[in-house]
């Protein structure tokens, strides 16, 4: 299986191109190649697929091997590899993903227009009803709503990318215990397809700062829908502005929630690391 490790803020994932690669056994390979000792090492695989509704598809599988709907930062990498690798040549992409179709506006390095260095994505719009997430409880949005988790209660914020996540405000991420309450927050019986978290600091009307616990990978170093739901969050509980910069353990993501037409816009980085052949488990 011919493969191609890249990251976008170190949230890190290997791509297989299945325009010319099948993988009988995707779940068995993500575990695998994810593994950070006797594997590649990533937060997960991707899979580039063609499709009869967009430029081409994306299949994400957590280091678990669980199925997700959609990564941010994995879906800007994909970008970058479609059109640096001649699957669809355009600065305007679209992709198809378990989430919907999603559009992509593409930045070529100044110098090096066969490069490219940012990517835009339209997340498209969050939902906040509870049923959307899915979160259990009577119906509405869960905004500054009590949680008890472990015992302890936290005042949390959910919403759906497409995926689910609870935002958490802390005083201080960097010290939060995110390996003690991440798991505790994923398989909370209030979540029944668990749920994203995002322990987060607002530092002003225009930046926050987050960690993150994602679903089936643990903590990554960032997280793109994760990002994006924080700026959601933010400005529903009155702290930011639409237009804000998040700062990840990974790097800095510039979000938009527009007013408009109600969808959230991120801009990162893609990054291409490595180039290989897998021979081991699931191919």
């Amino acid at each position: 299986m011919q493969f191609t490790k890249m990251h976008g803020l170190g949230n890190d994932y290997i791509y297989v191109n299945g325009f010319e690669e099948q993988l009988a056994d995707p779940a068995t390979v993500a575990r695998a190649v994810s593994d950070r000792h006797f594997g590649i090492g990533g937060d997960g695989l991707i899979i580039i697929l063609p499709s009869t509704r967009a430029d081409c598809r994306m299949r994400m599988f957590n280091a678990d091997g669980s199925e997700a709907q959609m990564c941010g930062n994995g879906i800007r990498c994909l970008a970058k590899y479609v059109y640096e690798h001649d699957i669809a040549r355009q600065t305007a992409l679209q992709v198809e993903t378990l989430a919907g179709v999603l559009s992509l506006e593409l930045f070529p390095h100044p110098s090096n227009p066969n490069h490219i260095e940012q990517v835009r994505v339209n997340m498209g719009e969050p939902r906040l009803q509870r049923e959307d997430i899915p979160m259990k409880g009577a119906p509405g949005q869960v905004l500054r709503e009590s949680l008890d988790v472990d015992g302890t209660p936290f005042e949390i914020t959910a919403v759906s990318m497409g995926n689910p996540h609870c935002i958490v405000f802390v005083d201080d991420p960097q010290s939060f215990d995110v390996a003690y309450w991440g798991p505790k927050f994923e398989r909370h019986p209030a979540f029944p397809e668990g749920v994203n978290t995002e322990f987060v600091r607002v530092l002003d009307d225009q930046t926050f700062q987050m960690r993150v616990w994602e679903r089936g990978s643990g903590e990554t170093l960032a997280c793109g829908t994760g990002a994006s739901a924080v700026a959601v969050a933010c400005h529903l509980n009155g702290h930011t502005a639409r237009r804000l910069t998040g700062h990840l353990l990974g790097g800095a993501l510039e979000l938009e929630w527009n007013e408009t037409d109600n969808h959230v816009y991120m801009t990162g980085p893609a990054v291409e690391v490595f180039s290989g052949a897998w021979h081991g488990q699931g191919v």
